[in-house]
């Protein structure tokens, strides 16, 4: 009688670089990495995964909208009313660079190696954010509008009281449980 010895849970098998890499090889190894796989597929299909991820693409891409909007359409003509002011190039130096200031533009100090507080670049952000928090709020203020809308439709009826015993009794009954008393449909 010969006794087989245990197989062991996982086994380990190093061989070098160039043959194959470190690998851990399991006695349900394959059909573990499905079932991880088909799980992972199910995650991902979710509803809310996939609308989640529609909605961080297209708040993406309205964030670089709203950045336009700010830095090419709002800023010029605030800064033009604020005196030819380019709030992009309002900025304030910390510690002068290889080349010492006065700096004219932000690249120029950027380029020097000049460590600067941006300014103009942080107002320009501010605005950006409230445009779109102002945006999310609208679109949040006409979700609410429709919940309330559908909490508002009446629940069609599905009882009925009894025209003798006043008791409750289902919709298409033709007889009162509790009077048994003949109803009109």
């Amino acid at each position: 009688m010969s006794v087989k010895p245990k197989r062991e849970a996982f086994s380990f098998s190093i061989l070098s670089v160039q043959e194959r890499p470190l690998e851990i090889i399991s006695p349900k190894g394959s059909e573990r990495r499905m079932c991880m796989f088909k799980e992972f597929k199910e995650f991902a299909m979710r509803g809310n995964v996939v609308d989640m991820a529609v909605g961080i693409i297209i708040g993406a891409a309205f964030g670089t909208i709203v950045k336009s909007l700010v830095d090419d359409i709002i800023m010029p003509p605030i800064g033009l009313l604020l005196g030819r002011v380019d709030f992009s190039n309002i900025f304030m130096v910390i510690r002068s660079g290889k080349i010492a200031g006065p700096y004219t533009t932000l690249a120029d100090a950027k380029a020097a190696g000049a460590v600067t507080m941006n300014l103009g670049v942080f107002f320009n952000t501010v605005i950006s954010f409230l445009i779109i928090a102002f945006a999310v709020f609208l679109i949040i203020k006409q979700i609410n509008a429709l919940k309330r809308k559908e909490a508002t439709k009446p629940a069609i009826p599905n009882t009925k009281e009894c025209l003798y015993c006043l008791s409750t009794i289902p919709i298409k009954a033709s007889r009162c449980s509790h009077c048994t008393s003949e109803l009109k449909l």
